[in-house]
């Protein structure tokens, strides 16, 4: 049976997003909720759960300031963190832009967004989590940077790709105190955000559809179970197989 524990979820100010998706199936186990997200629409999202049925608490600030990131740490032990801020918001939405002609401002703050969040939020509630002796902490990487990736999303790609490797390296520090770090590591989802390029693209991979936010979060929350005390430093692709195939469409 499960243990019910706090669970701490970024970026989850998008009705349809995987933020939200996450939410609902750790809630569905019976875990309370923190979800965290830049603008107000967090609210919205925390009145939605709550009228689901769930325990929720909303945060909303930028995760980029540790003095934020303090005030959220403050709302109580968080067992089970989700690392899902990043890039693609709707206040500061994700381009492409060739690397040869990038600003290095855009650069750090699509950096700060992607790696920064999840390295701030990690180190303020890790210490908690070690001292309890228990703790899940799940990444929201993406297959853009580790495994594949896109022209002109170079500081993207280099965000997810640093995430996989603070993923490794936090799971050999923590393997022996009952806390685990994974990173799951998504193709193309079908979100509100999604666009008809996307879209096509996903057509185009061996399933011939987008993934489902759903599907990401059934991926996390085996990840944040008890039952994956095992699985420590793993990095699970959701892309339907997308990444395997060579030649596409």
């Amino acid at each position: 049976m499960t243990s019910r524990r706090m669970a701490l979820i970024t970026g989850a100010g998008a009705s349809g997003g995987i933020g939200m998706a996450c939410a609902r199936a750790l809630g569905a186990v019976g875990h309370r909720l923190v979800i965290a997200g830049a603008s107000g629409r967090i609210h919205a999202r925390a009145a939605e759960l709550l009228a689901e049925g769930f325990e929720v608490t909303a945060h909303q600030g930028d995760l980029t300031e540790p003095d934020v990131v303090a005030r959220l740490a403050a709302l109580g032990p968080v067992d089970i963190l989700v690392n899902n801020a990043g890039m693609g918001s709707q206040a500061e939405p994700g381009g492409l832009t060739p690397f040869a002609r990038d600003d290095m401002t855009r650069w750090r703050r699509e950096m700060d967004l992607s790696l920064t969040t999840a390295v701030l939020v990690t180190r303020a509630l890790l210490p908690g989590m070690l001292a309890r002796g228990f703790g899940r902490v799940v990444m929201m990487a993406s297959v853009t940077g580790p495994v594949v990736s896109i022209a002109g999303s170079s500081a993207y790609s280099a965000a997810k790709a640093a995430m996989v490797g603070l993923t490794h390296a936090l799971a050999l520090e923590v393997a022996r105190k009952g806390v685990t770090v994974n990173a799951v590591a998504p193709g193309w989802i079908g979100t509100e955000a999604t666009q008809a390029g996307e879209f096509a693209a996903a057509k185009r991979s061996p399933m011939g559809r987008a993934g489902r936010p759903e599907e990401v979060a059934a991926c996390v929350g085996f990840l944040a179970s008890e039952a994956a005390s095992y699985v420590n430093g793993a990095v699970l692709v959701v892309d339907g197989g997308n990444s395997l195939q060579e030649k596409k469409g």
